[in-house]
């Protein structure tokens, strides 16, 4: 399992994702999930990848190949370059699905693909293995691949277009967190990049291990602040009229099933 996240801003775009595969918990490894394709002054594109970790091998090298690389190099939009994804997509299930449905295996796979093309907006999309896919928009700024349900909640609370890409990545980081305290199957090092738009190039990016100090520092403090406003709440109050009420009618309706037996 991974988790991969990615996030549309009016100022760019935050992408996120771990490193780790297994097959089994006595069968863990480390593979990079994210993929740049970058061009000064022309384009800078990020390919995120989720699911059965040879067929996204197999996608990755079909783009790379220079009959493919040169779509995804000369493509004059993003939604050009989705679609080569997609088409790359299609033709490994052609080709391997027969087999793995006789082996009982599902083909899974996603994509996250987001960047900027010269003359055009910083776009993202979001890749199914079907080969089809959506976009973002002002409606949804933000796609995640994998491991998703133990870090949406904070997404959905905190993010909006306007944000600071730098709050925003911070805000992706407090995901994966949740993410790797939930599930063991995400894992270190993580890959952080954050593009500002027009840029371009590869500014800010890096690579997090469980020695970074930043990261370290918010998982700590993220931690500390929750527990801290838990103890804030106020407790059930089982005086209150609408609680015994309902208490009361669990009675009722428990004494009822007991006489109707």
């Amino acid at each position: 399992m991974t988790y991969c996240i990615s996030i549309k801003l009016d100022e760019g775009l935050v992408f996120l994702s771990d490193s780790r595969t297994n097959a089994g918990v006595d069968d863990v490894s480390t593979y990079r999930k994210m993929t740049i394709f970058n061009e000064d002054e022309d384009r800078t594109i990020v390919l995120m990848s989720s699911g059965n970790l040879a067929i996204c091998q197999s996608i990755r090298q079909i783009l790379i190949r220079k009959e493919q690389a040169e779509s995804i190099w000369n493509a004059s939009s993003l939604l050009d370059v989705a679609e080569t994804v997609g088409e790359a997509i299609k033709k490994i299930h052609k080709r391997d699905s027969p087999t793995m449905n006789d082996l009982g295996v599902e083909f899974n796979c996603s994509f996250i693909l987001g960047g900027q093309i010269k003359n055009e907006e910083c776009r993202l999309f979001k890749i199914y293995s079907a080969g089809n896919f959506i976009e973002a928009g002002t409606e949804c700024i933000y796609f995640q691949i994998g491991e998703s349900k133990y870090g949406k909640p904070i997404l959905d609370r905190v993010l909006n277009p306007n944000m600071n890409l730098n709050v925003a990545a911070k805000c992706a980081l407090l995901s994966m967190d949740s993410t790797l305290r939930s599930n063991i199957s995400v894992g270190l090092p993580l890959d952080l990049l954050v593009y500002e738009k027009n840029d371009f190039g590869i500014s800010n990016y890096l690579s997090i291990t469980d020695e970074n100090s930043y990261f370290k520092e918010i998982r700590s403090s993220w931690g500390s602040y929750l527990r801290e406003a838990f103890n804030h709440l106020k407790d059930i109050d089982w005086s209150n009229s609408k609680l015994r009420h309902s208490r009361d009618t669990y009675n009722k309706q428990l004494l009822q099933k007991k006489i109707s037996k």
